[in-house]
């Protein structure tokens, strides 16, 4: 069964915002934390979101596979770029990388990744 990134991104947006007013120490910690990760500085922007992209398919997270293929696909990604972020996260994870490389093509896809080649 393959997984829908923008209604599955939607849902989990609506309960974040939940945390918002259920947990908003935890929930603002963690936007701060984000907030200073994701400038410019030694590395782009564009190199981080790659990054978290690589570690969310390690970590098997639909969710992430979702909101980062969104920002991904809004910082300007290119497809050849992603597909070389997807080598090296399938080198480091193996075959369970494989599978969850594909499905994060399929988020970038979704959001119209360089217009969905």
């Amino acid at each position: 069964m393959s997984t829908e990134f923008k209604p599955l991104v939607a849902d989990i947006s609506k309960k974040l915002r939940e945390f918002v007013k259920e947990i908003p120490d935890t929930y603002n910690s963690f936007q701060g934390m984000a907030r200073a990760t994701h400038d410019d500085g030694a590395l782009s922007k564009k190199h981080k979101e790659l990054m978290a992209m690589a570690i969310a398919i390690s970590a098997r997270c639909n969710g992430c596979l979702g909101f980062h293929a969104m920002a991904c696909v809004k910082m300007g990604v290119t497809r050849a770029e992603f597909l070389e972020m997807l080598q090296v996260a399938i080198y480091m994870g193996g075959g369970p990388s494989m599978m969850t490389a594909a499905e994060a093509l399929l988020a970038f896809e979704e959001y119209g990744g360089e217009k969905a080649a």
